[in-house]
Order: structure tokens, then C-alpha cells, then sequence
């Protein structure tokens, strides 16, 4: 049996840090909505062992990969002994905050469960996807969702009214941004290390509500200080999609990536083809619609 599996990206519609807990992790709100660009898999049973191949050469098919570690997880925890083999087609930029990785160890999960028959429910799932790492629990549902704790209590939410008939302009500059640099350096900019807790409420209910005010005034993120100081070049993009008729314009997660919200797809391709005139077409972009 082989099945083949969608492994899409996020981005953060807010990412609001209320200070460094005594764990180490970082407290946060935040608000992701799932964005339909994919990386592409493919799972099978095989006898015994677990195989990993990927397209990109830069990534590692070992342990240091989390696919590897999810499917380890999964077949320790559902007691499994056969084998899989998985390939993993990398159509998504590395290290650009859309939670590329996360996903691909969420869709390791469902896919597994669902080839060996459904030995875990969707609770455990939970469980060994947060053991994994902050993103990951949310990919499990394909819905947006408001993110608590260090990201890994989800409380999903229904579609968006706002969003309805828009879509999203994305751009990754050709480098990436480290999270934990990201966070280690945040500790430089102290408003944004320390948050004002229910800014990611108010944006629910400005989405759900469709007050445009109220959500281009609510969209934020507290990682944007330390990346901005660094990478001043992703300030210019914010500022040059607003200039081009971007409804909103914010960088997702710990970054590169930056996102736009266009009025409709229309309009996020018309986004893409001034946005590569402008900065050139070295790094990797995307529209598609919400």
C-alpha cells in the first residue's frame, strides 16, 4: 500500500511572546492559518527498518530530520514492528517560518496512522506531535487555529470571514532565519520579548467580524525586532506590498518568509510579478488563494 500526502505551510496572522518561562520555551499567542502550498510524500510498508529519502541535498535523512523522529515516535508508540519507507519532496523554502518541517512530521503522523490501520487516536497523536516541537500539533488539523502555551495547546477556528475570496502573497528572500537565534536575540528588544497578553483574541474577532481597521492594525509579530535589525531588507518588502496595494504585510514565524494578504488571487499575482521587478526573482515566491 502506498499513500501519497499533501504537506502544506502556515503562516502566523499573529505571533505575540509574553515572556521566557523557567522551562526555557517562551510563552506566546498566536493565531496560523493553513496555506495551500505543499511539500509532496509518499509513504509505504516495507519489511522491517525505516527509510528516508528527500529531494532537497541539504537535509538530513537521519535522526536530525523531524520525519524520521516522527515516524521513530509513531511506530514506538503504536508498538508497530514492520517497516516504512518515506520520500519526502521539498517544494517549500528551509528555515522560512511557514513551518515547512512541522508539517511534513504532522502529515508523518496522520499518514502512518492511517497505513497501519488507525492504532492511535487523534489525542496520542496530539501528544507525540507536541513531544516534537511547537508547530507541529497544529498541522494535524487543517484549519486555523488560535495557539497557546509555547504553541502546542491548539484551539481551532472556523474559517476566517475576512479571508473569504482573498488570497496570500508569499516571499522568501533565499536565506533563512533560525529560530532559536530568533528567540535568543529577542531577549535585545524587551517590548517584544514581553507581550501584552489578548492581542491574538482581538484578532480573531476582528477576523471573524471583518473589520479590516482592526486586523491591519492587529497583525504583529514580536520576532520581527531581532530579524529586522539583522535583515533590514525584509522591512523594505513589507513596506513596498502595502505601497502595492497589499491589504495587510507581515513576516511569519521566526521568518524569512514574508506574507501579504491581496484582495484576491488576481491580485496576489499582480503582487508577485511587481515584487520580482523590484527585488529580482533569486528567491522563492508563491500565490495562492485563502
Amino acid at each position: 500500500m502506498r499513500l501519497e500526502k499533501k504537506s502544506p505551510c502556515k503562516v502566523n496572522l499573529i505571533l505575540n511572546i509574553l515572556g521566557q518561562r523557567a522551562d526555557g520555551f517562551h510563552e506566546l499567542e498566536t493565531v496560523m492559518q493553513p496555506v495551500n502550498v505543499c511539500d509532496e510524500m509518499t509513504f509505504e510498508r516495507t519489511g522491517a527498518g525505516l527509510q528516508l529519502t528527500c529531494s532537497h541535498p541539504e537535509l538530513p535523512t537521519d535522526t536530525k530530520n523531524l520525519v524520521h523522529r516522527a515516524a521513530t515516535s509513531f511506530l514506538a508508540a503504536a508498538k508497530i514492528s514492520d517497516g516504512v519507507k518515506i520520500h519526502l519532496q521539498k517544494n517549500l523554502p528551509l528555515a522560512g517560518g511557514i513551518g515547512g518541517g512541522s508539517a511534513n512530521a504532522a502529515v508523518t503522523f496522520t499518514a502512518l496512522n492511517e497505513l497501519f490501520g488507525s492504532p492511535l487516536p487523534l489525542e496520542k497523536l496530539h501528544e507525540l506531535a507536541a513531544a516534537l516541537g511547537s508547530d507541529v500539533p497544529f498541522f494535524l488539523y487543517d484549519k486555523p487555529a488560535l495557539a497557546t502555551g509555547r504553541g502546542e495547546k491548539v484551539q481551532t477556528l472556523e474559517n476566517f470571514p475576512a479571508l473569504r475570496g482573498r488570497a496570500f502573497f508569499l516571499a522568501h528572500p533565499g536565506f533563512g532565519i533560525s529560530t532559536p537565534w530568533s528567540y535568543q536575540n529577542l531577549a535585545r528588544f524587551p517590548a517584544a520579548l514581553n507581550g501584552q497578553t489578548g492581542r491574538a483574541e482581538k484578532l480573531v474577532t476582528a477576523l471573524q467580524s471583518k473589520n479590516w481597521p482592526a486586523i491591519a492594525d492587529g497583525i504583529y509579530n514580536s520576532l520581527e525586532a531581532p530579524a529586522f535589525d539583522k535583515f533590514p531588507v525584509l522591512s523594505l518588502y513589507q513596506e513596498f506590498l502595502r505601497e502595492n496595494g497589499a491589504l495587510a504585510a507581515l513576516m511569519s514565524g521566526s521568518g524569512s518568509t514574508t506574507f501579504a494578504i491581496a484582495e484576491n488571487l488576481a491580485a496576489a499575482e499582480n503582487l508577485a510579478e511587481k515584487f520580482q521587478s523590484q527585488f529580482g526573482a533569486n528567491g522563492w515566491t508563491a500565490a495562492v488563494a485563502i
